[in-house]
């Protein structure tokens, strides 16, 4: 008869498992959605710039003097600033290199450093978390201080202080990566540190710890996937500070260094060309604007999307 019943009214729905919820959140969100696209556009454009650059048929170097005015002191020729089908964007006042090229180069100095900066983030500060969350009083009294003085460290001047140092020779997106993630891993630690010191009273973990497991087993099996959800959010929000901060230290002339280009750089530059050629500043201002804002909108609607009171709390409305 149950047999009979079950066959006829069939099997109960599943319930949506939890990836499942959180996509459909996510989805559902428009901002992060909007947010998605434009940084998944943006990515996709600093890969292929090279492809990109080819297509207009210029580069990021030569130098076009015809294309500028001498008696203003170097203006490109033409409405915004020389913009045309040869330079799509136009092209860079004094030197009249493509601005279109300089500005996907940008991009993919800002894309790199800015990921390569959160991978060093990350590993230091999930490490440097879980070992102060799940060690003695002693490592997590220690621990907690270094924390505490990587938060409270003044980055900017000893970034500044270390990049000028540094000789020429040496890879400059590389060196940024280093020296952003060495000052920046304070907050990626404490937050793993507090969910690690909730998480381990948990009974799952009593459970393994009962059974034999050691702190490093506990730590990757047990602990690691519960503070997955809030380091992803906070990853989300890494990002485009990465990138502010890579922009911030070439506009100050210790970052990426010509003929190389960084959007802070070429910031830096027009800033004595807004009022005569106001399209060299709104290309950079705009593409850096456009990506933190996306990320940002990104990182939200993961925070929300990643909640499980999330459902609970539009429920209600």
């Amino acid at each position: 008869m149950t047999a009979e019943l079950v066959t006829e009214v069939g099997a109960a729905p599943e319930a949506p498992t939890r990836g499942r919820q959180v996509r459909r959140r996510l989805f559902a969100d428009r901002m992060a959605m909007t947010g998605l696209v434009v940084a998944v556009v943006m990515i996709v454009a600093a890969i292929t710039a090279p492809l990109l650059i080819h297509l207009e048929g210029q580069d990021a170097t030569t130098y076009h003097p015809e294309l500028l005015d001498s008696a203003r002191g170097g203006v490109p020729r033409g409405a915004f600033g020389g913009a045309s089908g040869a330079h799509w964007l136009g092209v860079e006042p004094t030197t009249g290199r493509d601005l279109f090229a300089r500005a996907l180069g940008g991009a993919q100095i800002s894309f790199v450093v800015a990921i390569g900066t959160l991978v060093v983030q990350l590993l230091l500060g999930i490490g440097i978390g879980l070992a102060a969350g799940l060690g003695g009083k002693i490592a997590d009294s220690f621990l907690g201080r270094l924390i505490d003085l990587s938060i409270s460290f003044p980055q900017l001047i000893f970034a500044i202080a270390l990049l000028a140092i540094v000789p020429g020779d040496f890879p400059r997106p590389l060196l940024l990566m280093m020296v952003i993630g060495l000052f920046g891993w304070g907050g990626t630690a404490r937050l793993v540190r507090g969910q690690v010191l909730s998480l381990r009273t948990r009974d799952y973990v009593a459970a393994a710890r009962l059974s034999g497991a050691g702190r490093a087993r506990i730590a990757l099996r047990e602990i690691l996937p519960g503070v997955s959800a809030p380091v992803l959010t906070y990853a989300a929000l890494l990002l485009p500070t990465n990138m502010i901060s890579e922009a911030g230290l070439s506009f100050l002339g210790v970052g990426v260094r010509p003929p190389a280009s960084s959007w802070g750089q070429m910031l830096s530059t027009a800033t004595t060309w807004f009022q005569a050629d106001p399209t060299y500043v709104l290309v950079p201002g705009l593409l850096l604007l456009v990506n933190v804002l996306a990320f940002t909108l990104l990182a939200d609607g993961l925070r929300t999307a990643l909640d499980p009171r999330a459902g609970l709390r539009a429920g209600r409305r």
